[in-house]
């Protein structure tokens, strides 16, 4: 959790497992959950188990997200997917990605947490933000409209979920057999101001509380480092904007994270600003490592979605569909 001196800067990232509560890793109490609140869904229409000749309607790790979320309670996770669903109707979210224009798509990343192209030893998805960054194209952001920065938002929500955690499900991990479904992000504040802070905060406000919403649990660890020395008032109020599940994934680390973030991430996968050797930027394009060029062969450009093996392009659903959250 934040460490109590968050002035100190000075709290560590404790040993644990990283999969706890995912698939593979459920208690028996756990199971029994999953297995009520699949029941449940079922018998209101708000998901179609598998058969012999055509998947769920959602997946497994996604309606573990939503129990993870309300601490395996069914009925509450209940309540929040029922609200998601209806979100995503309401924003069309399905056809809003198939039919995002890539050039904006590509465009949009600068504004929001990037994927280094790298994984931690767990084989999550290693993201980093760094808001100084933001400062130069602040002007940029701000001349877009509101609904469509949010649309913004929900697209790159769609591309963690529907391709970087599916790609890192199938490249080799610790835990192979539990698919990937959270992050591990780095928050850099290095060179931030306070005024630049407060210009942004609706901007992340608006980030955060639709995350915490609609794709609840996909982070799994926040590292913030470099903080200024003003972190402990800003800390006061963002806190709000997270659930106290999340705010207890978050690290102060201050300006020397390096010996903690090996500990979480293998040197040659931490960005060298961080204490690591990878040569990656956050206005770079992802570093992939060998097995995902492989696999990849390149990063591809504007929404993607990746299964089994394949990426390709977001198709626009029928009525009849439904994709997972």
């Amino acid at each position: 959790m934040v460490a109590a001196d968050v002035a100190a800067a000075k709290s560590t990232i404790p040993s644990y497992d990283p999969f706890a509560g995912h698939l593979g890793h459920l208690t028996p109490a756990q199971e029994e959950a999953l297995a009520t609140f699949k029941d449940s869904l079922t018998k209101s229409k708000l998901y179609t188990p598998p058969t012999d000749i055509s998947h769920a309607s959602h997946d497994e790790p996604t309606l573990i997200r939503f129990l993870r979320a309300r601490s395996f309670h069914p009925a509450q996770a209940q309540k929040q997917f029922v609200d998601a669903e209806a979100w995503r109707k309401k924003h069309d979210v399905d056809n809003l990605y198939a039919t995002f224009e890539h050039e904006e798509f590509e465009s949009a990343k600068r504004f929001y947490p990037r994927w280094t192209g790298r994984r931690d030893k767990q084989g999550l998805p290693v993201y980093v933000y760094r808001l100084a960054s933001l400062e130069p194209i602040q002007k940029e952001l701000d001349a877009v409209p509101a609904d469509r920065r949010y649309q913004r938002i929900v697209a790159l929500y769609e591309l963690m979920t529907r391709f970087s955690f599916p790609l890192c499900t199938y490249l080799p991990h610790a835990s192979s057999a539990t698919p990937v479904s959270s992050t591990t992000s780095v928050i850099d504040l290095e060179n931030v101001t306070f005024g630049s802070m407060w210009k942004l905060r609706h901007h992340l406000q608006e980030a955060s509380r639709l995350a915490t919403a609609n794709y609840p649990e996909t982070l799994n660890t926040i590292a913030v480092v470099n903080s200024p020395a003003f972190f402990p008032t800003i800390w006061g109020w963002i806190k709000g904007w997270f659930d106290e599940g999340t705010r207890n994934k978050i690290h102060v680390l201050g300006k020397d994270p390096g010996a903690t973030l090996r500990d979480l991430i293998h040197v040659h996968d931490l960005p060298k600003s961080y204490g690591g050797e990878l040569e990656w930027k956050f206005e770079d394009e992802p570093n992939l490592d060998d097995e995902t060029k492989r696999v990849l062969g390149g990063m591809p450009k504007g929404p993607a979605v990746f299964s089994d093996g394949v990426v390709s392009k977001p198709k626009t659903p029928t009525k009849n569909e439904t994709a997972s959250i």
